[in-house]
């Protein structure tokens, strides 16, 4: 491994570091090349000197060694297979941990679809329908692993015997919820799983939002089935809005909630979707 990337996932493992920390340690020494010197660092970052410490607490060469036995991939920003796409988004992972399929990670003709954890028949039914071509015609679906329309998603993807990537919130060792431990496993396994924290760490609130950056950054549109308004699917559809992404919406019925944040995107110029071939169209890939 190269050392600028094993410094950087070093990093990434310190309890006291952030997005904007490393950023910071970065932008004033781009090759980590005085990392352990504590004079540089205290001198840089007074207050938080307790990140070299923490390093020196971290044993990195005995993690390395465990998540290889474990066929948990590491993928630096510095890495040649990092995917181009996550490269541009706003805030772009320091490292990437996937387990699974590694040709799933810079799958080119790649759908975010994204929508409610209490998903209706009508948005499960609209999954169905639209996934038979998608699939057919390639397309990598990436969705949350959350309940509902993502993990129907995710399971629709399979059945119908294409390939799909969840990004997850925490790490591998802390599946959320609980109730998508099984799909995730299987997903590590034969499809691909991909987190931008350790295995270790438990999935704050925070960290959901922030996850859906990843989802859209990794796909050439999204795809949102049933949302209602201030929901985290918006934030996945504002994410793909700010990069330059396609934006697609499933609308739905008047009479409920449960559509509102869709017919919101709608109104701001997403594109409604009627069949597959409109989202293929959007695409080029027909």
């Amino acid at each position: 491994m190269d050392y600028l990337a094993k410094k950087l996932i070093h990093l990434v493992h310190s309890k006291h570091s952030s997005w904007k920390s490393i950023y910071s340690i970065l932008k004033a020494d781009s090759g980590l090349n005085n990392l352990y010197e504590e004079k540089y660092y205290t001198s840089l970052f007074a207050q938080q000197n307790h990140l070299l410490s923490n390093l020196h607490e971290i044993p990195v060469d005995k993690i390395l060694s465990e998540y290889s036995s474990q066929n948990i991939h590491l993928i630096t920003i510095f890495d040649d297979n990092y995917p181009e796409r996550l490269k541009t988004i706003y805030q772009p992972p320091w490292v990437l941990f996937a387990k699974g399929d590694m040709s799933l990670l810079n799958y080119q003709q790649s759908l975010a679809v994204v929508g409610s954890r209490k998903a209706s028949e009508y948005g499960l039914k609209a999954i169905e329908y639209l996934f038979s071509e998608l699939v057919e015609k390639g397309i990598l679906i990436v969705s949350g692993l959350a309940r509902g329309i993502d993990a129907h998603a995710h399971k629709t993807a399979i059945r119908l015997g294409g390939r799909t990537t969840g990004v997850i919130a925490g790490g591998f060792s802390n599946i959320y919820p609980k109730e998508n431990l099984k799909l995730a496993g299987y997903m590590m396994e034969k499809q691909l799983v991909i987190s931008e924290y350790p295995p270790s760490t438990p999935p704050e609130k925070w960290h959901f939002p922030m996850r859906n950056r990843i989802i859209s950054g990794l796909s050439m549109g999204t795809l949102v089935i049933e949302a209602r308004k201030k929901s985290g699917s918006l934030i996945t559809a504002e994410f793909a809005l700010n990069e330059g992404r396609e934006v697609f919406a499933v609308p739905g019925s008047i009479l409920t909630p449960n559509s509102d944040g869709v017919h919101d995107l709608i109104q701001q110029g997403a594109k409604l979707i009627k069949n597959p071939q409109e989202i293929l169209e959007e695409l080029q890939i027909l």
